[in-house]
């Protein structure tokens, strides 16, 4: 053999084994694109896709800390009791601290659709703190620390202005609360929580109205025979809640009105309300109500005493991170309040709010021995002062 022939015979004898490795070899699969969450800005910061789908969703809530303190009546909690007064059958109320820490979580959905943007809204509550309460099975009332419950305040689904679900009262929300001070009822301006059928409309140049089909929140005595919570539910009859209102909106305010009838107690009411900017930094708002019940029980919509009432106030920004907010109420029974606040951002998404409060009451009685009492200042004061300062950290 010479060199020759064996550099060839090797030559192919490379190629057969390298040939037979290459039929073995794994061929390694090209990597899937990954899937990112997308961002949606349809309807404003913070929703994302639902990966799969055309929903837009978003995913909030605040965390919350309270800290309040005065005398009895102030502010709910602004209270307590020795609990070896109460089993010896006295009702000793005291002033005192009251403290909350809450969490809220909040859901948003969007989804634009041939019939409009689909909508969904949910918000529950947690709470835990300290404070005086009506504990069930006794007549007396006892100091609470622990959990106050968990509260599903929001689950609405909205198809353009059809709205239906559990909601606030359109009696409150279309004309708007009253002030940004945290005791804004301290006079009460109507009702809260409710089911809702409701309609909404924008005619697109500043006139806007809604309808709203309702329900009430139930009505409860305290073992005083007190009225504390003031709602009705329509459950023994067909015939819901009404409200209606109208809205006129334009660069210097708005001005709007709404009427409501509780069909439990066939009684109505109804507020109107203007607010003005009268620069840029400088709002104001005078709210009027007026209802068809003056006695107890107080209907769903006129929790206020008397015939009437009347809620004023607004806000003045100092600056991008200061806001100072004012309310001053009184109705026809007597009752009066007033709430001041300075409001400041912390950082970017922490507030801190100071507010100083003072209440009246002047305890008018109705009929079957019921009183006045929606402050819960007790029987023997008329007046009550207290403070609350409030951590929040939105998200």
């Amino acid at each position: 053999m010479n060199i020759k022939s064996l550099l060839l015979g090797s030559a192919a004898a490379l190629v057969a084994v390298s040939g037979a490795r290459a039929a073995d070899a794994v061929v390694v699969a090209e990597p899937e694109p990954a899937e990112y969450v997308k961002i949606c800005d349809v309807y404003g910061a913070g929703y994302y896709y639902i990966p799969g789908t055309e929903i837009c969703l978003r995913i909030g809530g605040y965390v919350r800390y309270d800290i309040s303190a005065g005398q009895a009546g102030s502010f709910d909690g602004a209270r307590y009791q020795d609990l070896s007064d109460a089993l010896d059958g006295e009702d000793n109320v005291n002033d005192g601290y009251f403290k909350q820490a809450r969490f809220t979580l909040r859901t948003y959905t969007g989804q634009e659709t041939e019939m409009g943007t689909l909508k969904t809204y949910t918000e529950t509550r947690f709470n835990w703190g300290t404070g005086y309460q009506d504990v069930p099975g006794f007549d007396e009332h006892f100091s609470n620390f622990g959990s106050r419950g968990v509260s599903l305040n929001f689950a609405w689904i909205q198809l353009g202005g059809l709205r239906v679900g559990k909601d606030e009262s359109a009696f409150n929300t279309f004309t708007g609360y009253a002030g940004d001070v945290i005791q804004d009822t301290l006079v009460p301006y109507g009702g809260f929580d409710t089911n809702v059928v409701q309609y909404y409309f924008d005619a697109g140049n500043g006139f806007s109205a809604v309808a709203s089909l309702e329900t009430g929140e139930g009505f409860i005595l305290n073992g005083a025979n007190t009225a504390t919570n003031l709602g009705h539910d329509s459950i023994d009859s067909y015939v819901p809640y009404l409200v209606g209102g109208l809205k006129y909106t334009q660069g210097w305010g708005s001005i709007s009105g709404v009427a409501a009838y509780d069909s439990s107690l066939e009684e109505w009411a109804g507020k109107v309300r203007l607010d003005v900017t009268p620069m840029q930094n400088l709002s104001l708002f005078l709210m009027a109500g007026y209802g068809s019940d003056d006695n107890l029980p107080r209907n769903f919509y006129k929790q206020w005493g008397g015939n009437w009432a009347v809620w004023g106030g607004g806000a003045y920004t100092i600056n991008e991170k200061t806001t100072f907010n004012l309310q001053a109420s009184y109705d026809e029974a007597k009752e009066a309040g007033v709430a001041a606040n300075i409001k400041y951002e912390i950082v970017p998404g922490l507030v801190i709010t100071a507010e100083v409060d003072w209440a009246h009451n002047s305890h008018k009685a109705g009929p079957l021995g019921t009183v006045y009492n929606w402050t819960g200042i007790p029987a023997d004061k008329k007046d009550a002062v207290g403070g609350i300062l409030r951590f929040q950290r939105s998200f």
